[in-house]
Order: C-alpha cells, then structure tokens, then sequence
C-alpha cells in the first residue's frame, strides 16, 4: 500500500511542484527499501502484540496437548512440563506477516495475492486443527486423510493459477534443478506440473508441520529458509541479475522479497516469545502456512527442487519420519529412538537447547549452501 506514496512523487514531477518532501517519496518504489521496512515492521508487531496476544490465548484456555504418558513415556518426562503451554501462536505470527505485507508490497502482483492465498488458507486450517486438539484435548485434529485432501486442493489451485495464465503458461511447464543453467524438461504436462506442484506444496506444509516440536525449532528454521528464498526471489525477479547468474528471470517474482522479509521479521519477533522455554507455540496455524508459503514461493521463482537444499532440515526432518515408520512396518524396528529425528537427539540425552541452536546452525549452512548454487552453474 505505501508503494504508492511512488506515485505521488511522480505526479508531483509531472506537474512541476519542486520539494524535496516529493523526491524523498521515491525511495517508495525500491524493492530493497520496502523489503527491509517490511521485516521491520513485522518485527516489531510481533514484538509489541506478543504479550496481548498469550494473555488472550491463556484466558480462552488454549493450552497445548501433550501426548500422555503411556504413548510416548520417555518424551512426556522431558515435555510433560510444557502442557498448558498456549497454542495458536501462530495466529501472532501470519497476522504480523499480513500486516506488514499489505502495508509494504506492491499489491496489483499477482504473485504477492497467490502467496497471501495460501497463508490464510493453510493457516486457518491449522487454525481449525489447534481448535479441535484444544477442545478435544488431545494431539489428534483433523484427521490425516481430510488434512491432506485440503492440501491437495491448494497444490490444484496454484496449478490452475499458473496453468490457465497465458503469462505463466510456458514457464510452468519448465523443470530446473540445482546446477545446471537450462531447465531439464521443458515440455511439462498438466498431470506431471500438478504432481510437482503437490509435491513441493504438500511436502513443504507437511515438513515445517514435523520440525515443529521443540521451543524455537521450526520458528528459527524457517527463519533462515525464509530469508533465503528472498534472496532468491529478488533475483529472479531482477532481469540483469538474473541473466547474470543464468537463472529463469520470472516477471512477478521480486515482489515476493518484500512478503519473505514480512515473514522472516514476524519470525524473529515471535521468537522472542517462542524461545526455550517458550510462552506460546505456534501451533499448526503457523507451521503448516509457513510450509506451504516456503512451497508456494518456490514455485513462483522456479527454484522449487532448490527448496531441498535450502530447507535442508525439513527434508531431513520429514525423511526421519518416513524412513522410520516404513521400517517400522517392513521390519518390526526401529531405525532412530523416535521421528522426527529432533526426538531421537533428545531420547540421546542432547539437552533441549542444543538440538535447538544446532539445527539452526545447519538450517543456516543449508541456506547458504543453496545460494552458493547460483555461482555452480
């Protein structure tokens, strides 16, 4: 919505009115500008709300379920603690990302209103989960197949999105992987764009969802996966850097900077109050949209296989669950002490806080290691 304060000053030029007020305005129409403004912004709402927001949660009685005793005894000694621990967080958290967005982004890019579709969407469904957990009292929502199936809904949407633009239409069909410059497929059809578009949506939504099971976790995962894929969407975005780096340039891209950033600040600032040991969780109305975002970005700037490495420690973490219950089922054994594998550090007797900051840490390399991609072409 401020972008538009650019308009101003460009008005002001037409009609000759000199001032320096005018030509201060322009600063309005820099991606990089609005970026920063936005991650503060969001910063800074999670910061002063955060406290209202746990008083509120607190008096609705929206405390967080723990698994009881007899399902997993070793995890309720070291969580059991945390029972009555405010849920919904995440509610503080998309809410600061939507504010500073509208306030900041360029709102006429059709991008910036898909990737808001798609927090609202998931996060009221996490929303709707959290609320069945609370009342039911109990770690079990919505069922698994009917979450999915929402899921599966919004991977259709974005494809449909890109699929019936004739802007879109060609790009959506190209495959691109890590290191090499041309895309690998060129040619996609619907069926195999809409299977990618399910695996990268759902996969992401889904693996955000897992890491989130420690104070801090996933918040300052996603974090840094975040900040990355704005770094990635403020190059595709840009034509000379773009063709520079010999990666796809997508028109609408770049303004998805400011939207990442608006995101990455409202996880800082809810990491404040998420931190070990944490006031308020952000409960699958924070994960699974922040999940779907990561996937729906990806999508936007092409860069969608890159999502492996930059979020590295979601597919780490989803990989454990998936390799643990196959096992599980084909062999009666267990591969790890528990899934997702965060757990089976603390079952190794790894305090709390250290599986913590060293996930960060190889969250952090694993985003650094994706841009790097970018020279390795």
């Amino acid at each position: 919505m401020l972008y538009y304060l650019f308009e101003i000053s460009e008005w002001a030029k037409t009609h000759g009115i000199p001032g320096d007020f005018f030509k201060a305005l322009n600063v309005f129409q820099y991606i990089t500008f609005r970026a920063v403004s936005a991650g503060i912004t969001a910063f800074l709402f999670s910061l002063l709300f955060g406290n209202f927001v746990i008083r509120r949660l607190i008096a609705l009685k929206f405390g967080q379920p723990i698994r009881s005793k007899e399902e997993v005894h070793k995890l309720f000694e070291l969580h059991g603690a945390k029972k009555g621990t405010p849920t919904m967080g995440g509610i503080l958290l998309l809410g600061s990302t939507l504010i500073s967005a509208v306030l900041w982004t360029r709102l006429q890019n059709p991008f910036v209103w898909l990737a808001i579709f798609s927090i609202v969407y998931l996060g009221s469904l996490g929303f709707i989960d959290d609320y069945l957990k609370v009342t039911k009292g109990s770690s079990a929502g919505i069922s698994s197949r009917l979450k999915f199936g929402l899921q599966c809904l919004l991977a259709l949407i974005v494809t449909l999105f890109f699929l019936l633009n004739p802007h879109l239409y060609k790009l959506a069909q190209q495959l691109y992987i890590p290191f090499y410059k041309e895309p690998i497929l060129s040619n996609l059809g619907w069926a195999a764009v809409f299977l990618i578009y399910l695996l990268v949506v759902v996969g992401t939504s889904n693996a955000v969802n897992l890491t989130d099971g420690l104070d801090g976790l996933a918040t300052g995962c996603s974090a840094t996966v975040v900040a990355a894929y704005a770094v990635v969407s403020y190059i595709a975005g840009n034509f000379k850097v773009a063709s520079y780096l010999q990666i796809p340039f997508v028109t609408y891209a770049g303004e998805l900077t400011v939207l990442c950033m608006a995101l990455f600040g409202s996880c800082l600032g809810f990491l404040w109050w998420n931190c070990h040991p944490a006031r308020v969780f952000m409960g699958d109305t924070g994960s699974l949209a922040i999940g779907g975002f990561l996937g729906v970005v990806a999508i936007c700037c092409k860069q969608e296989l890159l999502l492996i490495i930059i979020g590295g420690i979601f597919v780490i973490e989803a990989l454990s669950v998936i390799l643990q219950v196959a096992s599980f089922k084909l062999t009666g054994k267990r591969i790890i002490k528990m899934s997702p594998l965060h757990h089976h550090f603390e079952l190794s007797g790894w305090k709390e806080n250290t599986v913590i900051v060293r996930f960060w840490i190889m969250s952090l390399l694993f985003s650094l290691l994706g841009l790097a991609t970018f020279k390795l072409r």
